[in-house]
């Protein structure tokens, strides 16, 4: 589990954006790359090249479950 310090710190490495914890993923809150980056045994995998991009309706869901601003 990633810890709130973790959370706290870590940003998209494209973009610098803040990041959300959905499951086993990290999501980037940046809407225009929309990152998916997965955690592996606790460790968070943040390399742009093993990332997934996600959908703009999946990713928009995501940021609404965490209360993130969609612009």
């Amino acid at each position: 589990m990633i810890s709130k310090e973790l959370l706290d710190i870590l940003v998209c490495p494209e973009t610098k954006a803040e990041l959300v914890l959905e499951g086993n993923y990290l999501i980037s809150t940046d809407r225009n790359t929309r990152r998916r980056y997965r955690i592996e045994d606790d460790i968070p995998i943040m390399l742009v090249e093993e990332s997934e991009q996600l959908s703009l309706e999946e990713w928009t869901e995501i940021m609404k479950k965490h209360g993130k601003k969609i612009e």
